[in-house]
């Protein structure tokens, strides 16, 4: 072989390499949150090499926060809730929504509380996270009306951090707190009961089963351009999930990640992370979404939705067949 091929071979390598990359997916995460847990499974189990695809993750302070980042560019996928995505599709920004959890929140009460059902909260100060437009809530209130209680009127709702409200639980200042299920998790396992279940509220108000309202958020002309990428990271997301579901022993690699202060904890996490994993079609999740939606959209108003009457088209993002 001449000299002058071999150069232009040799020239020529350094592209092939670079060519071979996995591609690559920036995720925007909380450092302690439930997507922290499965990206640990991912990468103990190598899922992520096994799709062929390269994961590099981005931590932030907030969901606020994250979603700043997914709309500057900044990272190409986050979780956060239909709702959102929705909103930014309405105004003119094309995200898509995959399923991630149907776990959202818990409403309980004390261990000697004698509350039994929602009319029992009449009077009543309850703790909310998230503030006066949080989904659950807004479900609760609903629920409520369904039932002819107005709990914003009847009842004391007091706003607060989770941790805060999980303190002031502890010390007798509430009456029931509707809690990210995550924090719920440490009063339960301090025998602190679940006085009414999300799920079942989702159920009373036209949902036909648990809804998968956190999921995978991530730019359509992005997953469009990179079509194998998503599709190897939401089968990597759907393995770890199924690790998670079926080992115990997986749990327990991951106790560094849940800051559980106790076995208890770790344990109603655990249960708890198990009970939302989705198991359902897109189709059945898009239609339950939409019912709820005009639910929220009601009592949450343009704060909420912005204008958009209904769940905007396109929102849940269709995987590869």
């Amino acid at each position: 072989m001449r000299r002058r091929d071999c150069a232009w071979l040799l020239a020529g390598l350094p592209f092939v390499a670079r060519a071979a990359e996995p591609p690559r997916i920036r995720i925007g995460i909380l450092k302690f949150g439930t997507v922290a847990w499965e990206l640990a499974v991912i990468a103990r189990h190598g899922l992520d090499r096994a799709e062929g695809i390269r994961i590099e993750t981005f931590e932030f302070a907030g969901n606020e926060a994250t979603r700043v980042a997914l709309q500057a560019g900044t990272v190409d996928l986050i979780v956060a809730d239909w709702l959102f995505v929705s909103r930014q599709r309405t105004e003119g920004q094309p995200l898509v929504f995959a399923a991630f959890s149907t776990a959202i929140a818990a409403l309980l009460v004390p261990p000697r509380s004698t509350a039994t059902a929602l009319g029992d909260l009449r009077g009543r100060r309850i703790g909310v996270s998230g503030g006066p437009l949080d989904k659950a809530w807004l479900l609760l209130l609903a629920e409520g009306r369904r039932q002819g209680i107005d709990l914003a009127a009847e009842a004391e709702p007091v706003y607060g951090a989770p941790p805060l409200l999980v303190e002031r639980m502890r010390r007798g200042e509430l009456d029931a707190a509707l809690l990210f299920w995550n924090f719920a998790a440490a009063l339960e396992a301090e025998g602190h009961r679940e006085l009414l279940p999300i799920e079942a509220v989702e159920r009373s108000l036209g949902a036909t089963a648990p809804v998968a309202m956190i999921g995978h958020v991530f730019g359509e002309p992005w997953a469009g351009a990179n079509r194998p990428a998503i599709d190897g990271f939401l089968r990597a997301s759907a393995a770890a999930k199924r690790i998670l579901a079926e080992s115990d022993a997986e749990w327990q690699a991951l106790q560094p990640l849940l800051r559980a202060s106790s076995e208890a904890m770790a344990l109603r996490l655990r249960d708890r992370f198990r009970a939302g994993i989705p198991r359902r079609a897109v189709a059945a999740e898009e239609a339950d979404a939409a019912r709820l939606y005009a639910v929220l959209a009601e009592l949450g108003g343009p704060r909420l939705v912005g204008h958009a009457a209904a769940l905007a088209p396109g929102t849940f993002w269709q995987p590869a067949a």
